[in-house]
């Protein structure tokens, strides 16, 4: 039996009435979860200068998808781009590029730009992953849509896809993962037919490598823990079944052989030009392994949910995007009785181990309770110096426990049903546990994802005033020219602007210099940069010598530097002070300074 089969305790789908069309009940879902994916975004819908919580990721996301706007519209190579880190340029496939989502919106955001293609892209995730599962449940593990629509509910809108919605999107984009398990767990059929042709075996491998390819250009790190989950699944069923398993591998191995060869080729050179290509970089530019979860934090209320506070979440989290355990008591119980109800299907136990696994990896190295830690050993230093996992995030670990939980639920509903179907005295059953999961998920309601104000772009760079004073190969510089991890104005105002202009610096992962390859945030700093950024932080002013200006005049022509541009900062005037003191007298314009260097440079 594969994860596709269909228990035998489960009936075939109910003959739906001739008064209510079974497709008019599945839009009903869908619009449920498109609705509600709406309200959830609803804090910066119409309100231009509002970014989530976590501004910094949603404006590195925001260029992103402008990015693929603009290599479709200009017919560039979208892997790569000199908008940003000039004149170095930012390897695009090595960072989160989510080319498999800016492509397909290129029409939205060259229509409505780059803030509205955002906010699409979260309805899209939230909502289409809960729609690709409801389709997975309804057509391989339940018979009753309510057991299906609740199962998506919490696969699309658990406690931590609303966190991972607000800023990272190529974490949220889940849509894929049900159909890719779909083709990798296909129910046996077809058999061999006389000319050796397979059909459980080509058909599926080929759709499953060219959805392997697209999901490689929404997230590869997505794609990692969705291989790492589904083979802990595949060993842990065929522990469970090992009759069923020695059935079931030959025609697996060979849908994977099949989709490993047409994957392949298309990701061949894009691999390449992750890893060798310009500008790429090795290892990560932050501790991964720093970033784990609480024990505690399972049976905690998310920050983003009716219960939830910021205290708590602060406490048992590494911050507000991590918040992936956050899955509250009542849900837990539920899925313990769910398990030993019904530990006799091997699909439940499966799930169950595939669940305990990663739920514990998550932990990290060292095992934490109400943010003590506690000396004791975590199950990821077991695998922390693994390829691949050596990278990895602990804390995105405990998002595998989500479709875990949302199967384990549908299939209670499903089986309750049936009970009831079997028995006349099944109905008060059947209320009884539809009130203990309501119980459950009640208060794991998402709230609206909070949102902070973003400081406008100026006038000057949305209207164009820039182009007469900028000619070609050179850059427009904002203040502070180069960011680390955070925010980071440049990167806004060239997206808000669809990548109008070239700019040093910007939110990246690069390499630390010509000659060094090691990950960091940002390009290498210089002098100046390193100078302004520290005043934009303090306020202070510091004196300036002679040395200084010569040097401000070298990075700037380092950055091929036309104008030099401030927007609205915290200590804006403290800023704008000490540039005038090194480049002369700047002009005020339609939303900040400007400061005229090509004579100079």
């Amino acid at each position: 039996m594969s994860a596709g089969t269909t228990s035998p305790n489960t009936s075939s789908p109910a003959t739906v009435g001739a008064s209510r069309p079974a497709w008019l009940r599945d839009v009903l879902v869908v619009a449920g979860y498109l609705g509600l994916a709406v309200v959830v975004t609803s804090g910066q819908w119409g309100s231009p200068w509002r970014l989530f919580h976590q501004a910094g990721d949603q404006i590195l996301f925001e260029w992103m998808l402008a990015h693929a706007a603009h290599a479709v519209a200009e017919g560039e190579n979208p892997l790569f781009s000199t908008g940003l880190n000039a004149p170095d340029g930012v390897n695009l496939m090595a960072n989160t590029s989510v080319l498999g989502l800016g492509v397909p919106l290129t029409p939205v955001t060259l229509l409505f730009g780059s803030q509205v293609a955002f906010c699409v892209a979260v309805v899209c995730c939230l909502a289409g992953t809960a729609v690709a599962w409801y389709v997975l449940l309804r057509r391989r593990l339940v018979s009753t849509r309510a057991a299906a629509a609740v199962g998506g509910l919490i696969c699309g809108f658990a406690p931590g896809m609303i966190a991972q919605a607000g800023a990272h999107l190529h974490i949220a984009a889940q849509f894929l993962v049900p159909a890719i398990l779909a083709l990798v767990f296909r129910p046996a059929s077809g058999g061999v037919r006389h000319d050796g042709w397979r059909p459980d075996v080509w058909r599926p491998g080929v759709g499953l490598g060219l959805l392997l390819v697209w999901q490689v250009f929404i997230g590869e790190e997505a794609l990692v823990f969705l291989v790492l989950a589904a083979g802990v699944f595949a060993l842990a069923y065929a522990l469970a079944d090992r009759v069923a398993a020695r059935r079931l591998a030959p025609a697996l191995f060979g849908r994977l052989a099949v989709a490993a060869g047409v994957a392949a080729v298309p990701l061949a050179y894009p691999l390449w030009f992750q890893f060798y290509g310009p500008q790429h970089y090795t290892g990560m530019a932050f501790a991964t392994q720093g970033f784990q979860l609480d024990v505690a934090s399972f049976t905690a209320s998310a920050r983003q949910t009716v219960l939830g506070d910021d205290w708590l979440p602060g406490l048992l989290s590494p911050n507000p995007t991590e918040e992936n355990s956050f899955f509250g008591p009542g849900l837990l119980v539920l899925a313990v009785v769910i398990v030993i109800w019904l530990w006799r299907r091997a699909l439940v136990r499966a799930l169950a181990g595939c669940g305990v696994a990663f739920a514990l990896l998550s932990l990290g190295t060292e095992v934490r309770v109400n943010g003590n830690a506690t000396g004791i050993p975590g199950p990821y230093r077991l695998v922390a110096k693994l390829p691949l996992l050596d990278l990895a995030v602990p804390a995105r670990f405990a998002l595998v426990c989500v479709p875990v939980l949302g199967v384990l639920v549908a299939l209670s509903l499903d089986r309750v049903r049936a009970a009831r179907r079997a028995s006349a005295s099944g109905l008060p059953v059947r209320l009884l546990w539809a009130g203990a999961v309501a119980a459950a998920l009640l208060p794991l309601v998402p709230t609206p994802i909070r949102v902070v104000p973003v400081a406008p772009v100026p006038a000057f760079v949305a209207d164009g005033d820039w182009r007469p004073l900028v000619p070609p190969g050179r850059t427009v510089v904002a203040v502070p020219p180069v960011t680390g991890a955070g925010r980071s104005p440049v990167m806004l105002w060239s997206a808000r602007t669809g990548l109008a202009f070239p700019s040093p610096g910007g939110y990246f992962i690069g390499p630390s210099g010509p000659d060094d390859p090691a990950a960091r945030w940002g390009a290498p700093d210089r002098p100046t940069s390193v100078l302004l950024r520290r005043v934009a932080e303090t306020g202070e002013v510091p004196p300036l010598t002679d040395a200084d200006r010569r040097q401000a005049t070298a990075d700037l022509r380092h950055w091929r530097a036309a104008v030099v541009v401030l927007g609205q900062l915290e200590h804006g005037d403290p800023v704008r002070r000490t540039i005038d003191d090194l480049l002369g007298p700047g002009r005020p314009v339609d939303g900040g300074w400007v400061w005229d260097v090509r004579d100079l440079v």
